[in-house]
């Protein structure tokens, strides 16, 4: 088992949670390659990549279950998942953008009473 890590070096390595990590293995995202001699869980390089890509997947906003239905698909139906998923992010930022707007209007009007 060369080159694997365990659970608390992927967590870091990756930037995820033990629970996270937990939460992958409950839906089928990952598995450990083995167990050292303590016992303790290993991962693999290509587990890590697999969890890195799973948390870019989460940062664009899907969840476990959304990943789930495409990460093994065809490459097209990946990229058809991303394309919405930017769609509607970029609608979201759109959106914030204005209420920013509208609340610096807003301090603008009381810097002017004051």
């Amino acid at each position: 088992m060369e080159n694997c890590k365990t659970l608390h070096e992927i967590c870091d390595a990756v930037g995820v949670t033990r629970r996270a990590v937990q939460g992958y293995e409950k839906a089928g995202l990952v598995c450990a390659s083995g167990r050292n001699k303590y016992g303790h869980l290993l991962y693999d390089e290509e587990s890590q990549k697999r969890m890195e890509q799973i948390k870019l997947y989460q940062q664009l906003g899907f969840r476990v279950r959304e990943i789930k239905e495409f990460i093994d698909a065809p490459g097209a139906v990946v990229k058809a998942a991303l394309e919405k998923q930017v769609l509607r992010l970029k609608e979201e930022r759109k959106q914030m953008d204005e209420v920013i707007e509208r609340a610096y209007e807003l301090i603008e009007a009381i810097e002017g009473e004051v």
